[in-house]
């Protein structure tokens, strides 16, 4: 199947950012890309399969991507292939990527956009060299917002932020490297 289309399925606004910062980017010539944001993981879930299964454009592949936030990774990303085959949709059409354990983790592991973007940034002694492992962080959005001196703001921050990220690899965020190779593999 020659890929036309790929529709983000995502959590909230933040991400929504994200993706349409980043996804150009990505994608070859001729794949257009459509991003969804829902109010939080549960609205999201819920609409998961609904939102697959009314999708009418031929030749389109999705990406559902949520926060990992306190759960078990692979007890999150299960249940979120379980509402994608709900949908009916092929297998290999669809991909799940969690941002361990939060989106802000993508920004913490590059910090050169995070300074493009316009913020001033401190870092502390126990960072004072960057950020080597942001998916470790368990609190990667109050860790962004010490650092640039409050301020960071989610939504705001989100769209500064992303429009400076490069998508080569170079990221210290194994989690938001892998969602970049996910996007490739689903329309290449």
């Amino acid at each position: 199947m020659r890929v036309e289309n790929i529709v983000f399925l995502l959590e909230e606004r933040s991400s929504k950012n994200l993706i349409d910062s980043i996804v150009p980017k990505i994608l070859p010539d001729g794949v257009a890309h459509y991003s969804y944001s829902f109010d939080g993981k549960t609205d999201l879930e819920q609409n998961i399969a609904r939102k697959m299964r009314g999708w009418l454009k031929p030749n389109t592949v999705f990406l559902v991507m949520r926060d990992q936030d306190s759960a078990d990774c692979k007890t999150v990303k299960k249940n979120l292939m379980a509402k994608c085959a709900d949908s009916r949709v092929k297998a290999g059409r669809y991909l799940v990527r969690i941002a361990c354990h939060e989106l802000e983790s993508f920004f913490l592991g590059d910090l050169d956009a995070v300074r493009a973007a316009g913020y001033k940034i401190t870092l502390s002694k126990k960072f004072k060299n960057g950020y080597d492992k942001p998916d470790d962080l368990a609190n990667a959005s109050e860790e962004l917002s010490k650092i640039t001196g409050s301020a960071y703001r989610k939504i705001q921050g989100s769209r500064d932020i992303s429009n400076f990220m490069k998508v080569d690899g170079s990221n210290k965020s194994v989690s938001f490297n892998m969602l970049v190779s996910g996007i490739r593999k689903l329309v290449g």
